[in-house]
This record gives structure tokens, sequence and C-alpha cells, in this order.
């Protein structure tokens, strides 16, 4: 039973079991969460997550901000094997809740919700400066700080999950020497501090009429202004111009006790964010409704593309003359694709920008360039991963000839990075004969990618359920190929929800 581990963490705690465990609506997240009642009618959120190193990143930062008085749950215990973790009842009323009227009512917020949205954003310079330093830079998952690569992944989000879904013609080399220049103005932004990353009305807990804040186990250390970006030019929140610059002001105000930037500058900086966060905020919702089908998305993208086109009457995309031509093209969608039909990637009509053939990803872009290969485990049920670099080759393994722990009780609850079913699998040894022959075959291509600079390649490993042995077999070719080779591995545990990422930079 999935929520065994918390009942017995709670035990742990309080010294008996709670009365009731109730569920908790889902927030999109891999976690799940429930609200334990005690007998004397105290409650406790509890939470089990899928990722034991985004729960102890959840668990440790919030021990850091705690003992810097900042306003987050209390967290009291987490189990010994990092799965779940149980912390303070918030409540169940979030600021984006709060907000509700003003942001249906087309951006007509009241007096109380302008209220509440003005100490909010005075209250972020608090978690941007008090947790500036290395001890909560340590914590963070899945990287420290923001950096180059994790820049490349949210606008190669926005290429491969917005642009070529809805069919924009585009030169691939022009744009991507945009998008350089572009990652290196971000990174040379000198303002930093602590990067909440989701920073939200969602993940904001109003409790006894005070704001608590939640989720911010991605953080990372990085420019401030992409928390401000993220929160005032969410696209469903409707801000108008005038809203949005009595909210800037009130971060500013409040931002004067840690450093001092004048307005002008503040907000020549804060555009490119726009531009950066509404790029990746386009990949979301092209990933999720163009092709995943989900409405709600759909739904958001006009809101988006008018942001996008905001950035360009402001001149943000000035300094990148190609990527500024493509935004140009952007419609909003009039027909978006029918409930249920099928989008196929490879069938779309991306045709060469003014008779200059756009090269894939995978092809030689020269000496220096950089191999990443992506390894995914999933489950055949759901069908096998799409390849979002637009390669289209790389290879697809089927684990189901090797014995399957799942067919044991005692093994259904874990997973193949689970010690037990390590033993199981390697002690009954198929599973190691098949990969000595992925291994044999992945070494070879590998080879022969890094000599032609190509780069990127993806492997995938397939099981029933996603759980046991292709996750098993996933895990060790990626630790095999980074030891090996010294390439920056994308791993992805599909049915998991586990992503990790084995930079080049790591290899020893």
């Amino acid at each position: 039973m999935e929520t065994q581990k918390l009942i017995q963490l709670y035990r742990r705690l309080e010294g008996c079991e709670p009365v009731s465990v109730q569920r908790l609506p889902g927030a999109g997240s891999n976690r799940q969460y429930y609200r334990l009642t005690g007998k004397d009618g105290k409650t406790l959120i509890g939470c089990i997550g899928t990722s034991t190193e985004e729960n102890q990143a959840f668990f440790n930062l919030s021990l850091c901000f705690a003992a810097r008085h900042l306003p987050v749950p209390a967290v009291y215990d987490i189990s010994d094997d990092h799965t779940c973790y149980l912390m303070e009842d918030l409540g169940d009323c979030s600021l984006f809740d709060f907000i509700r009227e003003g942001r249906e009512s087309g951006g007509a917020y009241d007096e109380m919700e302008e209220v509440m949205l003005q100490l909010v954003m005075s209250e972020l310079p608090q978690f941007q400066f008090e947790t500036a330093s290395d001890d909560v830079y340590q914590q963070c998952y899945p990287v420290p700080a923001m950096d180059d690569q994790s820049i490349q992944f949210d606008l190669n989000y926005f290429k491969y999950c917005y642009l070529k879904l809805t069919g924009v013609e585009f030169n691939e080399i022009r744009l991507e020497a945009d998008f350089q220049q572009l990652k290196h103005d971000l990174l040379a932004v000198e303002e930093q501090g602590f990067m909440y990353r989701d920073f939200q009305a969602r993940n904001v807990m109003l409790k006894e009429g005070r704001p608590y804040y939640i989720d911010y186990q991605g953080g990372r250390k990085g420019p401030i202004y992409y928390d401000v970006a993220s929160f005032l030019w969410q696209a469903s929140a409707h801000y108008s111009d005038e809203l949005r610059n009595r909210l800037i002001d009130a971060y500013l105000s409040s931002l004067e006790a840690y450093i001092h930037i004048d307005r002008e500058t503040f907000m020549q900086r804060l555009r490119l964010f726009v531009l950066f966060r509404t790029l990746q905020v386009l990949g979301a919702y092209g990933f999720r409704g163009l092709w995943e089908k989900k409405q709600h998305f759909i739904d958001s993208i006009p809101a988006a593309l008018e942001n996008l086109r905001a950035c360009l009457a402001q001149g943000t995309c000035d300094a990148y003359p190609y990527l500024k031509e493509t935004i140009l093209k952007l419609q909003t969608p009039s027909q978006p694709p029918r409930k249920g039909e099928e989008f196929i990637p490879s069938q779309l009509n991306i045709q060469p920008n003014n008779g200059v053939t756009t090269p894939s990803p995978c092809g030689r872009v020269g000496e220096g360039s950089v191999l990443t290969i992506t390894i995914y485990s999933f489950s055949y049920k759901k069908g096998i991963p799409a390849d979002e670099s637009g390669n289209g080759g790389g290879y697809v393994f089927d684990c189901r000839s090797t014995n399957n722990p799942g067919r044991y009780e005692q093994y259904k609850q874990l997973t193949g990075l689970d010690q037990p079913v390590i033993d199981f699998l390697e002690q009954d040894g198929e599973i190691l004969t098949f990969l000595e022959s992925v291994y044999r075959l992945a070494d070879f291509h590998v080879q022969r990618y890094l000599d032609r600079g190509f780069t990127h390649l993806q492997f995938a490993f397939g099981c029933t359920g996603g759980q046991h042995r292709s996750v098993y077999s996933a895990q060790h070719l990626a630790e095999h190929l980074h030891q090996k080779f010294g390439v920056t591995i994308d791993l992805h545990h599909r049915e998991q929800n586990i992503h990790t990422v084995l930079s080049a930079s790591d290899h020893s």
C-alpha cells in the first residue's frame, strides 16, 4: 500500500497511527500529497515522491529557510529511504485561489487581491538574498546554479515542442546562433541570488491571512529577474501593465534592503528574462497542449503569444534578429488539434527557410561540438518515447525477454533503482547478458558520433510497466556511457517521473 511508509513515519513522529489518511488533489507533479489526521484532530501533510533527490532537496531547503525565519512549512521528518516526508498543514487556500475573481474577470483585481499580491512581491527578495549562501546552494537539485546547459534545455523546449509542432519554418543554424547570444546575455547578469524557479501564485499558500511558500525544491542560484518574470508574466493571470508596475515597485522597494539598482536598468534586464521565460512557457504549452492534447494548455497559448508580442514591441528581441524574424511568423492557433487526433512529429511540414536546408540537431556542427545522449526507461503500455531532438534515430530495446521482478509481491512497490530489485536482476543474470550486447552496440555508435561531431543520440528501454527491468537497464547504460566517454547524459525514467542529468563536467 503506497501510504504505508507515510503511516510508519507518522507513527515514528507521533507515537501512534493517524485516524485518517486523505489523498489530496494532484498538482501535475510526480508527488502525491495526503492529509493525516490524529486523534486530537491535529493534521499534517504527508508527501510521497518518486524522486528521492528531489524529496531530500525540499526537506533540506525547508530547514535552511526555517533557520532564516522565512515563511515556509515546517518539516518534521523524512523517511530513511527519502521517499516520503511529513510537514506542516497550511490549509487549502492558495494565492491562486484567493485572486480567482480578479483573474477570471480578465484582470480586474480588487484592493484586497492587490494588497496580497504586493505583499508576496515584497517578500520575494527575502528568499533571493537571505538564502544566498553556499550551504543553501549545496542542497539544490538537480544543479546548484542556472548554467549554460539548463538554459539550452529551456530554449530547445521552445524550438522542438512549440516551433516544430506548429509547423513554423525556420533555419536552425541561424536560430541557434541567436540562442547562443541570448544564453550569453542571460548568464552575464550580475544580480544573483536564490532563484525559486517556480515562483507562481499556485505555490503560495495563505494561512491565517499570511503567505507561506512551497514547491521550491527546483530552486538554484540564478539571476533575480527570473522569478519576477515568472510571477508577473504568468499567462493566465491577466495582470495589466499598471498593476505590474505597482507590483514591481513593491518588489524594488523591498529589494533596497539588499542591493540598489535603478528602475530603468532593472526593467531593461527584466525584459530579457520575460522573453526567456515566455519562450520556455510556450515550449511547455506546445508539449502539453499541441502534443498531449490538453485543452487547458492550448487555451493558454494566446496569452503567452501576447506576452511575446509585447517583447517585440519593447525592442527586447532586436538583439536577436533571426529569433525576432521567427517570432513574427507565430500565429495564435485558430484550429487547435481535435481531441484524440493523431499528431506525429515526423509528418510535420517543416520546410527549409529561404532555400537553405535546415540541419537536424544531430547533424555535424563542426569541431568541438558536444554530444548529449538521451536515455529513457518506459512502459510499452504507454508508448515509445518521442525523440524531441529532431534526430529521429537511436535505439529502442525491449527488456521483456528477461525475468520480471514485478511478478513477485516483495518487489511490486520497488523500482530498478532499489537494491532488492538490483540484487534480484543481477543474481538471475539474464539482464547482465542482455546489457553486454547493448553496451557493445552503444559503445560503437557513441564513438562514431563523437568522431563525426554529431550532437545527439537517444536510447530507450521498454518493459511491461516501466518500473523494474527498463529502469535498471537505462540507469546502467547511462552510468556506463558517462564513465567511459565523459559525455552529458539526459536520463529520463518516464513512468517514475525521475529526470537526472549526468553532466560532462562532472566526469572524472
